[in-house]
């Protein structure tokens, strides 16, 4: 588990207020939830619903445990490897996806196929990866770079649709 820096988490608000301004009827989703921290983050300021994704049963635990004793009756806690989670929900039905994978695993570009289908018009995704993502890789999925920035050894990035 690498939970976003507050540093990152601060920077990457600070944009999603400038893109969608008030938060409120946002759905967010977090496909690889770990300590659940963008996730409720989202749904602290407001959003309409949340869905945290995690595969390993004591982070679930832990993410269900934080849910209930912050009353965040927004908050979705799904337990279920993030691919196929994000595989069987409804296409089109998230404003906002965020996408962290675990480095060691090849999972970024599966992922973020499978957020193209699952972003409604007009949403964004944000990714973190090892290495700076670059426009041309994520053309073919039909996506452009927002917002991007880095801390440390963590690359992060707002990404949205192309437009036509």
């Amino acid at each position: 588990m690498r939970p976003t820096p507050d540093r990152v988490r601060e920077t990457l608000f600070n944009w999603l207020s400038h893109l969608y301004g008030d938060l409120e009827s946002v759905q967010g989703l977090d496909l690889f939830a770990g300590s659940g921290a963008l996730g409720f983050e989202l749904a602290s300021r407001g959003a309409h619903r949340v869905v945290l994704v995690e595969r390993d049963l004591v982070l679930v635990e832990r993410l269900i445990a934080l849910r209930d004793r912050l009353g965040a009756r927004e908050v979705e806690v799904i337990r279920s490897d993030a691919i196929e989670a994000a595989r069987q929900l409804a296409p089109g039905s998230f404003d906002l996806i965020f996408i962290d994978p675990p480095y060691r695993e090849p999972l970024l570009q599966p992922a973020l196929t499978l957020a193209c289908r699952l972003l409604a018009p007009g949403g964004a995704i944000y990714a973190e990866a090892q290495a700076a993502l670059a426009d041309a890789d994520l053309q073919p999925l039909g996506l452009r770079i927002a917002r991007a920035g880095r801390a440390g050894r963590v690359h992060f990035h707002l990404l949205v649709m192309q437009q036509s």
